[in-house]
């Protein structure tokens, strides 16, 4: 779903951290486990996780359109200027869905929108959402989108988000709070899309309309 700078060191965790033992005490090796990879986590992506965000990209979308919203290069250059706006869904260590996102600063996205990160901009562009093939039709989307736009909501420089999308996923997108402005002005081969926006402020709507 073609979709949607800060120091690589403020890494967003988006669920409490375990808490540390005192000093000298010991836990089980099951412990240890739940500790160190949790059963669920969501978090901001590194570069360290961009060949696991491209393998599940390119399951979803070469599979069916013979094209991907980001390629692996694509994928690494938006981890290392904007890792804020991602976030990943991780169970017991494994990546099983993802956004990723970019600056923008433009009422409508061009062509430049797909591989540019505008850090004065106060527009989040959703560049790709991605569910991986074993954990789809969990509603694991859904609620990957929702915390992603609470999480944009928390960034006071974001104002709203935008998307494209193929006609067929508007409605998802409009559960969230996003709206239909038009046709993009973007295309990919034969491929047409539909442009939508989404405010950030005043997220009230998110619970009551998301289902999460």
């Amino acid at each position: 779903m073609p979709a949607a700078r800060m120091s690589m060191q403020r890494i967003c965790h988006l669920k409490p951290e375990a808490l540390s033992l005192p000093p000298g005490a010991s836990e089980s090796p099951s412990c240890q486990r739940r500790h160190t990879l949790p059963a669920s986590e969501f978090r901001c992506l590194t570069l360290e996780d961009a060949v696991s965000v491209f393998e599940i990209e390119r399951e979803a979308f070469i599979s069916v359109s013979g094209i991907c919203p980001l390629y692996l290069e694509e994928i690494r250059h938006f981890l290392t200027l904007c890792p804020e706006l991602s976030l990943g869904w991780f169970e017991e260590g494994r990546l099983v869905a993802f956004i990723i996102g970019s600056l923008w600063d433009e009422e409508r996205l061009t062509q430049e929108s797909l591989r540019l990160h505008r850090p004065g901009g106060h527009v989040a562009h959703l560049h790709v959402l991605a569910v991986h093939h074993t954990f789809r039709q969990q509603g694991k989307g859904s609620i990957l989108l929702w915390r992603y736009l609470h999480h944009l909501g928390g960034q006071r420089a974001v104002r709203r988000a935008v998307l494209m999308c193929e006609e067929a996923l508007v409605p998802f997108y409009e559960k969230f709070g996003f709206q239909a402005v038009g046709p993009c002005a973007i295309t990919v081969g034969s491929l047409t899309f539909t442009e939508l926006q989404c405010s950030l402020r005043g997220q009230a709507f998110l619970r009551r309309n998301s289902g999460c």
